[in-house]
Order: C-alpha cells, then sequence, then structure tokens
C-alpha cells in the first residue's frame, strides 16, 4: 500500500459535512431524474422502446426549416429539429417530448473543439433514433449514417440554396474531404477569404446545415419506401489497425501506431 502523502491532512468536520451534503443532494437530484424519466416512460415519451415511427418528408421544405434554425441553435441541433419538429406535428410522441434544443452543443464541432460537424452528427442521431443502430440489428441505421458522413466529406458545399437567403450572395463552395468542422470550415475561408466571425462564413455553414438535412430526408424516405441502397464504401484500413480517416496526414505528420494483433 502506498504511504499517504505528508503534506495530506484529515478532512474537517466541515470538510465531512460538506461531503455528505453533496452525496445526499446528488442522490435527491438522481431519484428526481429517475422520476422524471419514468413519468416520461409512463406517457409514452423519449424515453420508450426506439427504433421510433418515421412518416415521410419533403426534403425542401425540412431544409428550409433548418437553414432558419441555424441562425437559432446552430448546424446539429439545426439538422435534428428541422426533421423532428415535422414529426411532432405528424406522430406525436416520441417526439413531442423530446428535448429538441439539447444538440445545440454540436455547434462548432462539439462547443467549439471543431471535430465532427455537427450537421452530419445532428443526421446521425436522427437517423439511429429513427432505424437504429447496428447493436440494436438494424445495420441500415449505421448504413445511413456512413452515407451521411462520405457524402458531407465528396459534397461540394454549400449543396442547398433556401428560398430566401438572409445573405443574398453567391458563396464560394468547397470540398472538405472530411467530416471534421475544422477542415470543412477552413478550407472554404481559405478558398472564400471571409473569417470565422463573418456573417458569409454563418450563412455557409447554415446552408451545410440545410443541405445535410435535405440529403438525409432523401435517404430516410427512400428507406420508409423500401428503395434504400448504401451508398458509401468507406471502411477503417485493416492493415492501420485502428479506427480513422484516409486523409489524416493532410493535417498531421505523425498518426499514432497501435498495437497490432499477433498471427
Amino acid at each position: 500500500m502506498e504511504r499517504p502523502d505528508k503534506n495530506c491532512q484529515s478532512p474537517s468536520r466541515r470538510q465531512m459535512m460538506i461531503g455528505t451534503a453533496g452525496v445526499i443532494a446528488a442522490g435527491t437530484a438522481l431519484t428526481q431524474l429517475e422520476g422524471l424519466f419514468n413519468s416520461a416512460q409512463a406517457k409514452g415519451g423519449p424515453t420508450e422502446k426506439w427504433p421510433w415511427p418515421y412518416e415521410k418528408l419533403d426534403p425542401a421544405k425540412t431544409a428550409e426549416i433548418c437553414y432558419n434554425e441555424w441562425y437559432r441553435v446552430f448546424c446539429g441541433c439545426a439538422v435534428i429539429n428541422s426533421i423532428f419538429s415535422q414529426l411532432r406535428e405528424k406522430i406525436g410522441e416520441p417526439y413531442t417530448s423530446f428535448p429538441v434544443d439539447a444538440f445545440v452543443f454540436l455547434e462548432g464541432g462539439q462547443v467549439g473543439w471543431g471535430t465532427i460537424c455537427g450537421s452530419p452528427a445532428g443526421a446521425n442521431i436522427v437517423a439511429n433514433l429513427i432505424i437504429g443502430p447496428r447493436i440494436a440489428g438494424s445495420p441500415v441505421g449505421h448504413q445511413i449514417s456512413a452515407d451521411i458522413m462520405q457524402w458531407y466529406s465528396e459534397a461540394d458545399m454549400p449543396v442547398f440554396t433556401p428560398a430566401k437567403p438572409r445573405l443574398k450572395k453567391k458563396l464560394v463552395k468547397t470540398v472538405s474531404d472530411s467530416p471534421l468542422c475544422h477542415i470543412s470550415v477552413g478550407k472554404w475561408m481559405k478558398a472564400s477569404g471571409y473569417p470565422l466571425k463573418s456573417a458569409e462564413r454563418k450563412d455557409r455553414c447554415a446552408r451545410v446545415a440545410a443541405s445535410t438535412a435535405y440529403r438525409l430526408v432523401e435517404l430516410l424516405n427512400d428507406w420508409k419506401d423500401g428503395k434504400y441502397e448504401e451508398t458509401s464504401d468507406f471502411s477503417a484500413p485493416s492493415e492501420f489497425g485502428i479506427t480513422g480517416q484516409y486523409n489524416c496526414d493532410e493535417c498531421h505528420t505523425e498518426v499514432p501506431t497501435p498495437p497490432m494483433p499477433k498471427s
């Protein structure tokens, strides 16, 4: 057993009381949270079994909703809301109880970290709730998510032009070759000359989110009609022994090498 640090002091009675109070408060919060979940489940809310029901939507209408929602809750949340808000009206629960604005953290590649763009991330959440992921025995949800990731990476973005754009000018289009926010936005800023906080960059991202919502509804509608066919062909190269993209070297001079399994 390790000896305790000589500078480490025993907790005071006050500290122990604070710690005990914290545990009690946490327990109370968990009990209340459990009650909320049970209540939602009893009402047929968002905790009931999924996949969730789906009815076909108009891709263009969805994209218009998404474009305008971007200016309220940004990319990922806008994609989710553009679809779930319509399904709330068409179907009701579980969409009525779903906390649609809870996914605002997807903006900026997850709270500004520049990782996966919120648009494909939001689309993947929608696809998996409606169809179910691979681990639930429904590979189509996984395949549609893979389709969105590859399509987003290869599309000349933004694809969709809103009927009444907030910025009435033609925007430069770029191919990201990546689903990552900082790559997608960075390449566009370099090509366009507009900085991150410009109105042009903001409208570009609103149109990218709308483009993604449009494409997702096309795929979901095909699935609903029984006409869906997988369009992506990505698979992590087995010789690398790790999940990843093909274009790591575009940003990184050195990529971690994982241990390979023994033959």
